[in-house]
């Protein structure tokens, strides 16, 4: 890692969590200056490697072999194949998200997640090498119990709510991925809560010490392993350093940030505060909140000032019902709501865009 006076963000950080790449090319993978984790991505990534010149031929050589099963095969085969790429360049899994536009359909989302596996195996990718990514509604979680008994992991992605992680880990998930900046922040710089101390003052903060510390709690009162949290969505490497002093176990990082972490020279002595490193097990010797983070664990600002102090229960079923109760849940919570429509919204257009991507380039074959 270099000398004590020698060492970046990015090195800082991997001691604390396992450091994934939210990007899918692999020639940015190997530049890296360490070994990531996971790779992680979603439709905009997807779109974005399939528009890649370095895979036209790919492309073309997919869409010639599918096409006479639908422009999803396609799309399916085209993400497994880059996702495959990728696979030697980093220490764990790839991860692939089911059609959004599928967020509130049980089986479609089982079937697109199946459809995965089915293509990984093909490439020889085992099971322990990739992970789905469901969105965090009531029908698609529903998924994740019959895909784990399937040997198929899964991820609760477009989550931002502690009953949201609650159903994720009812739901047998491997992962959470909870969104630290909306969406829309990432191209509308009014909505970006920006701070040079965003583990403390982050709106999204206090959220996030509230789910790992319900998952200490269920782990402790249940033995049942709880979903890593893996963080998501940060737009500046002092959030990324945020989610190593919050005790997130993950965080998966756009390359453009991981760029900068890898730029940056720590001194401690410069942060305003500091995360421990990495423990063997994510809960069962899981380090305390940090102290001056405690305070944070009593507020929710996403709600205000007149939240009434009280978490979402561990003892509802989430799941039941076709996930009636998260469902409802997450109407309840007015920034759950808007948050989760809008990142559906913003990956289904990445979807349609793929989709009429493939559709022209069957014509002409």
């Amino acid at each position: 890692m270099g000398s004590a006076g020698n060492v970046t963000w990015l090195q800082k950080l991997s001691e604390q969590l396992n450091v994934d790449v939210d990007w899918m090319d692999p020639a940015y993978t190997l530049s890296m200056p360490i070994v990531p984790h996971d790779m992680t991505s979603n439709q905009g990534w997807v779109h974005e490697q399939m528009c890649n010149p370095i895979n036209e031929d790919l492309f073309k050589s997919v869409v010639k072999e599918y096409k006479d099963q639908g422009w999803l095969a396609i799309y399916t085969r085209m993400a497994v194949l880059m996702s495959k790429a990728n696979i030697d360049n980093i220490q764990g899994r790839v991860l692939l998200q089911t059609l959004p536009s599928n967020a509130y359909n049980t089986e479609k989302t089982l079937e697109h997640a199946r459809a995965y596996a089915r293509e990984f195996e093909s490439v020889g990718v085992s099971k322990d090498r990739f992970c789905i990514k469901i969105p965090s509604t009531g029908p698609a979680l529903n998924a994740c119990p019959i895909l784990l008994q399937e040997g198929i992991r899964t991820l609760g992605t477009a989550l931002f709510s502690v009953h949201q992680a609650i159903a994720a880990s009812q739901a047998g998930c491997l992962y959470i991925s909870p969104y630290y900046n909306e969406v829309r922040a990432h191209d509308e710089p009014e909505l970006w809560p920006q701070s040079d101390d965003p583990a403390l003052l982050h709106p999204m903060s206090p959220r996030l010490v509230q789910i790992l510390e319900t998952y200490k709690r269920l782990y402790k009162e249940t033995g049942k392993e709880q979903p890593f949290l893996k963080n998501a969505s940060f737009i500046s490497p002092q959030e990324a350093m945020a989610a190593g002093e919050l005790g997130c176990q993950s965080a998966t990082i756009s390359h453009q940030v991981l760029t900068q972490l890898a730029q940056l020279q720590y001194d401690g002595s410069k942060q305003p505060g500091e995360g421990v490193p990495k423990p063997e097990h994510p809960y069962k010797a899981a380090a305390p909140t940090p102290d001056r983070l405690k305070k944070i664990a009593q507020t929710d600002p996403l709600v205000g000032p007149n939240w009434d102090g009280k978490l979402s229960r561990t003892d509802i079923d989430y799941l039941e019902n076709g996930g009636a109760a998260l469902d409802k849940a997450n109407e309840e919570d007015p920034q759950t709501k808007k948050r989760l429509k809008e990142a559906l919204t913003l990956f289904i257009a990445a979807e349609k865009r793929s989709q009429a991507k493939i559709e022209e380039a069957m014509k002409h074959v």
